[in-house]
């Protein structure tokens, strides 16, 4: 945990690498995963650059494998995972990559093109033997073409008069022609209805479906489709016909009038159908052989592929100088030479001569970076989403670690629903390897996955609280007998009173020892069950609340020190601190003391915290009247100790308020007077008092060649005191959101035992035990939902709330900039096939 404490000591390097060597050093800086490279281009656009060829060739493999992979998707080819990390292959490499790529896509084309054109062929021949077939049933219906002639010739009365004499002269001179054909069943019906209304009713239609799904190339789902035959008189009707049917899309086919001529042409179509099949099967078992050899090696084509491009991407962004290749990057100082090393081994790949150089240059600013784990990488990312720590300013998770669960669980303080949690966690935790492994495109489950050790410490923690509470899905757990005993009432008064009260007084009631851990079991039976919860929680939240924040305001002295900033020990932690003492911390000491003073004989006696809490702040002094209890005071001195706080909280504003910016003003003052005599001065007052440059905050942005702006300074404090000041009273009943949640959580685990699984319980007789297993499930599964998994989230957001506003901006500045290093892991794991 200490290299948590603070983030890592970085180092700006220089880095001189000959063009020869360049791409394999980069390459192995990509394995490491310890620099981030700064761009030195960053006036050249993406397209100017220098590797940008390079990159379009990446592009275009990147294409080329999404195009496999998409085409195994189609033909649902399964295959192991094995998520490889191949090295990054050298330039001379990538011609064979690509040459292979093409040959393989252009394979598959070739492959697809001929199927499609085979498909095509065998859709139509399966048409065309459903025409001939369907064809053959409608003249056996209609006993021949002159049947169908007479019907056209001589219409009936109800449409003779859509038929004009000229046209009806005309058509009987004509011979009789028809057209068969197949369209889609959808269109069928408006078909039908335009033919008629185009031929004025003078052509015959029939149809009849196909049972069978043809396939659609162009969308490849199969469809419905029917045949039809249209018969009509001359050319002119034959025009219209052969026009609508092209315009709904209908293909047409040639069909023989004579019955030995339809036969024939059927068995020739149903032989070459038999062909097509085969040939059509051959080809499918090709493509599967060329995309199954593809599966094999797509995952590591991926990684290589992308191992290139972001070699050449990261290239781009040197700078070159003859034939010398000039790069900037961070990296730990702890591990420059592991660097070294890397740069070595790349030159020894590339085969060069010459070796690179490493140099460390001044930074203006550092980027922040934490080593962490598998334990503690949640945690710093709940850090993170706060903001990213400034470079070398003390870390809050180390302490998160602990303190994050932990407050989840005053707020959800059940140990029957915390063993859920923990054993969900422990589940995770356990089989972490496994699950890891399969990947998932469910965001909510991979951010549950990256919290599994965070749910885990959730659940634990939720089990003591629990125990704490002696709160087990509502109901308390009688482990160790109850303290207290109803042996002062007779059985016929037990009998006859609904509520009896229990007097601490009394030896009978009560046998003078607390529950030897947590709450005692009888209070879950009490009418004042609330009201003495409500009590403990609300004090206990203010306790842990203050504590937590006057640990705040410490932490920030250790970045004042490591800084180097006396002057913000002296003008901001010390007023900071007496001021929540002064107040927050009296009142804290003040209910812990009450705790332990007061016991059963003198409870009655005991003074309200809220009462002398505002005469406190009132300055009253109480006219203690003939009441033998006293209860104003606590102790003698009580009311000059509380005037002595009060003055001194109060003497700690303006000193918060005014001391920096009077101080900063008379430093400048002393510095202007001292140029006037020393023009040359290398390092002014404000930097030998605080170690450190003049730009930071204790300075207000005062140094050499910056204007010293008093205004500026002085309302930045005066914000900067009013939000300490008031945040420490709402900051503290901030925290009352601990006792809120847990009320809240209790009350409806209540609701649900009582208004759910109770009704099972307490049914007698035989119908009881099934209907405690009706009654199971929806208590079970409204526990999981609400009290779980709503009220899980509820009490996480709200730690998240406490840490982020009420802990962490005591001392924590969360403006710095995350490390992001150039490491090939990230891409082998980024580019995994789903």
């Amino acid at each position: 945990m200490g290299e948590l404490f603070r983030s890592e000591e970085m180092s700006l390097c220089q880095l001189y690498l000959q063009t020869e060597a360049a791409y394999a050093c980069v390459s192995e800086l990509g394995e490491l995963g310890l620099v981030q490279f700064k761009d030195l281009n960053p006036e050249v656009n993406a397209f100017q650059r220098k590797f940008v060829a390079e990159v379009r060739r990446c592009d275009e493999m990147e294409r080329q494998l999404r195009f496999f992979e998409g085409e195994i998707k189609k033909e649902e080819i399964k295959y192991e995972l094995s998520y490889p990390n191949p090295e990054a292959p050298f330039p001379r490499d990538m011609v064979d990559l690509e040459a292979t790529f093409d040959k393989l896509e252009n394979e598959l084309k070739e492959i697809h093109s001929n199927a499609e054109t085979i498909h095509k062929n065998y859709n139509e021949l399966t048409e065309l033997k459903y025409v001939l077939r369907k064809t053959a049933d409608f003249f056996e219906e209609e006993h021949g073409l002159d049947e169908v002639s007479d019907m056209l010739t001589h219409p009936t009365s109800d449409r003779r008069h859509l038929v004009s004499p000229v046209a009806s002269r005309y058509e009987t001179e004509t011979h009789l022609g028809f057209v068969a054909g197949v369209v889609l069943r959808e269109r069928m019906a408006a078909f039908e209805r335009l033919l008629w209304f185009a031929c004025r009713g003078n052509v015959y239609i029939k149809t009849a479906e196909i049972e069978e799904l043809i396939d659609d190339l162009g969308t490849g789902e199969p469809v419905q489709k029917s045949v039809f035959v249209v018969f009509f008189q001359g050319e002119h009707l034959k025009t219209k016909v052969m026009k609508i049917c092209e315009g709904f899309r209908a293909t047409l086919y040639p069909c023989p009038e004579s019955l030995a001529e339809r036969k024939e042409m059927g068995v020739g179509v149903m032989q070459r159908l038999e062909d097509m099949k085969t040939v059509l099967n051959q080809s499918k078992e090709m493509r599967v052989r060329v995309l199954t050899s593809i599966s094999q090696n797509l995952e590591s084509w991926f990684v290589k592929a992308q191992k290139i491009k972001a070699i050449y991407h990261t290239m781009n962004m040197f700078r070159t100088d003859n034939k010398t290749y000039i790069a900037e990057c961070f990296c730990p100082t702890k591990d420059l030479d592991l660097v070294q090393v890397a740069l070595r081994r790349g030159g020894e790949k590339s085969g060069s001569t010459v070796p690179s150089i490493v140099n460390t240059i001044p930074a203006t600013s550092y980027p922040t970076y934490f080593r962490t784990n598998r334990f503690t990488l949640a945690f710093q990312a709940i850090v993170d989403a706060y903001g990213i720590a400034s470079y070398r300013e003390v870390n809050p998770t180390p302490y998160t670690i602990i303190t994050f669960p932990f407050l989840f669980a005053i707020m959800f303080g059940d140990s029957g629903h915390g063993l859920i949690m923990f054993a969900f966690g422990l589940w995770m935790v356990v089989y972490e390897r496994k699950l890891s492994k399969g990947r998932s495109d469910n965001e909510i489950w991979t951010t549950i996955f990256g919290g599994r050790y965070v749910v885990f410490l959730m659940g634990l923690f939720s089990i003591y609280t629990g125990f704490i509470y002696n709160d087990c899905f509502s109901k308390s757990l009688n482990i160790f007998g109850s303290s207290w005993r109803a042996n002062a009432y007779d059985e016929s008064t037990i009998e006859h009173n609904k509520v009896l009260q229990l007097d601490p007084g009394d030896p009978n009631a009560w046998i003078g020892r607390p529950y030897p851990f947590g709450m005692d079991p009888v209070w879950t039976l009490t009418k004042n069950k609330i009201t003495f919860l409500n009590s403990f929680k609300m004090k206990l939240s203010v306790i842990l609340g203050v504590l937590q924040m006057t640990f705040g305001v410490i932490l920030g002295v250790f970045n004042h020190r490591h800084f180097r900033r006396p002057l913000n020990i002296i003008s901001e932690f010390l007023p900071m601190i007496i001021f929540l003492m002064a107040i927050f911390g009296y009142l804290c000491a003040v209910i812990v003391v009450k705790w332990v003073k007061y016991n059963v004989a003198t409870g009655h006696c005991a003074p309200s915290l809220l009462i002398g809490l505002i005469n406190m702040f009132l300055f009253k002094d109480p006219v203690v009247g003939k009441d033998p209890c006293n209860t104003y005071f606590w102790y003698p001195g009580q009311h000059s100790f509380q005037l002595f706080l009060v003055a001194t909280a109060g003497i700690c504003v303006p000193w918060l308020l005014l001391s920096k910016p009077l101080y900063l003003l008379w430093r400048h003052k002393r510095e202007t007077q001292a140029m006037i005599h020393q023009p040359m001065v290398n390092e002014s007052d404000e930097q030998v008092a605080n170690g450190k440059p003049t730009t930071s905050s204790d300075a207000g942005g005062h140094g050499h060649g910056e204007k010293f702006e008093f205004g500026e300074i002085f309302i930045h404090q005066v914000i900067h005191t009013i939000e300490y000041c008031l945040g420490c009273i709402s900051n503290t009943a901030s925290y009352l959101r601990l006792w809120a949640l847990s009320l809240a959580h209790g009350q409806l685990s209540e609701v649900l035992w009582n208004m759910v699984l109770k009704i099972g319980l307490g049914m007698n007789g035989w119908a009881g035990a099934p209907l405690v297993f009706v009654v199971f499930v929806p208590w079970a599964v409204l526990t999981i939902a609400v009290l779980l998994i709503m009220e899980g989230l509820s009490a996480f957001l709200h730690a998240l709330r406490l840490h982020w506003v009420e802990f962490q901006n005591k001392f924590y500045e969360g403006t710095g900039e995350p490390f992001e290093p150039f490491l090939f892991q990230n891409i082998a794991e980024n580019t995994a096939i789903q």
